[in-house]
């Protein structure tokens, strides 16, 4: 039995649980990688503005290189992966991280910082159409919740672990030392998945001869693909906001040094970790995603707009700015079986990739808008107006799960 049937066929129940446990490990591993590779620019902003002088626009213009990139680069990822394969995409893209992680280290001033993105950006691009094609593949139906689940998990951590890696060695031995220590990180995991590369291996679906031309785009004719895209770039472009400005936000709104700042930007991380371990829980009970999505951004956008008004002073503005992650993180596992059950047969890659470049797209807008309110010190309205599009991104959920019924 191919991987492809076995993923779809509901009797998979028997295959063996450390069978799918490895495979969504190594997944996972490689999830969070990328992840941490979102932070590798922004958790030095403020070095880089006392080293190069730089503003909080001209920061955001490099996260929006990056996502530029990355978006561009996962849509036509997708098709590249639904041709080839998933697994040899997948070492090529930890190998542009391995590079951008380096030219980090030897970076002297804000041009080198957009070779960084752009290198960054393109190993970011291929992730999702790779993760999501090997899970569908090679995970059994019956564990396809708990593994989206766990692979929102590990890029909750990817994003946890990079404050206090990042920030950690650079308070120790310098920013350049950290990126150093990064690019062995990325050394590290791409040798250990190429000695696994065997559970990452993912059939390439056959190419008909009759397929009449524009076969592969026939699925850009859907409007549901359109709203989960939509969903993706008002959802992220919130997230976007936290990665990016919330430490220099609690600083000037509530005098919270950096240390505590970053640490906050780790709990809300980690938060959202154990949100997406509760929500696989949610995701594999029950069949309506896009009201499960709906209510956790709403709760989500609620207590953002809260840390908003100031009212909760700093220690509390944490602590809140905290349980935001957990809430969103409970929908997390929901929004990718929300995505799945949109997906056509046959296309995962090419859905995914042009799915999931919305989450790109909104994280390479988000810093250009929210910088100038940064810059004009507008802290409290960022943190309103990213409360503003995750409401926004309730209504596009439902109305996934509305063309997904229908």
């Amino acid at each position: 039995m191919s991987p492809a049937t076995l993923a779809s066929n509901p009797s998979a129940a028997a295959v063996p649980l450390q069978q799918d446990a490895s495979v969504i490990g190594l997944v996972g591993l490689a999830h969070a990688s990328s992840h941490f590779a979102h932070l590798l620019l922004p958790l030095m902003f403020p070095v880089f503005m006392q080293e190069f002088g730089l503003s909080f626009s001209q920061l955001g213009l490099l996260m929006t290189v990056f996502f530029v990139i990355s978006g561009s680069g996962q849509a036509m990822a997708g098709f590249v992966v639904d041709r080839v394969g998933a697994r040899p995409m997948l070492f090529v893209a930890l190998s542009f991280l391995l590079l951008a992680c380096l030219a980090a280290s030897l970076s002297s001033g804000y041009a080198a910082l957009f070779g960084v993105a752009a290198l960054a950006g393109l190993g970011n691009a291929s992730f999702h159409p790779v993760d999501f094609t090997i899970l569908n593949q090679r995970v059994s139906a019956p564990r396809l919740g708990y593994a989206f689940s766990v692979h929102g998990l590990t890029g909750n951590l990817g994003w946890a672990a990079a404050p206090v890696f990042l920030v950690g060695i650079s308070s120790l031995a310098g920013w350049r030392w950290a990126y150093a220590s990064a690019a062995l990180m990325y050394v590290l995991i791409l040798l250990l998945l190429l000695s696994q590369r065997d559970k990452l291996r993912t059939e390439v679906a056959p190419r008909h001869p009759e397929a009449t031309p524009g076969h592969d785009v026939a699925f850009m004719k859907l409007p549901v693909v359109w709203w989960c895209f939509a969903f993706f770039f008002l959802s992220t472009m919130t997230l976007a906001v936290v990665q990016s400005f919330s430490v220099s936000i609690l600083k000037a709104l509530h005098g919270v040094s950096f240390e505590a700042a970053t640490v906050t930007l780790t709990a809300y991380m980690l938060c959202g970790a154990v949100g997406v371990a509760l929500g696989g829980w949610v995701a594999a009970r029950t069949r309506h995603s896009d009201r499960v999505v709906a209510w956790c951004m709403g709760a989500g956008a609620v207590l953002l707009a809260l840390c908003g008004t100031g009212i909760f002073g700093g220690t509390g503005t944490m602590a809140v700015l905290a349980a935001t992650g957990l809430a969103i993180g409970i929908g997390g596992p929901s929004r990718d079986m929300m995505i799945k059950k949109a997906t056509p047969k046959g296309a995962t890659g090419r859905v995914y990739g042009l799915v999931y470049s919305g989450l790109d797209t909104g994280f390479a807008v988000s810093p250009l808008l929210f910088g100038g309110f940064m810059d004009r010190g507008w802290y409290a309205a960022t943190l309103v107006g990213a409360a503003l599009m995750l409401a926004l991104s309730v209504l596009v959920a439902l109305g996934v799960g509305r063309r997904t019924m229908a």
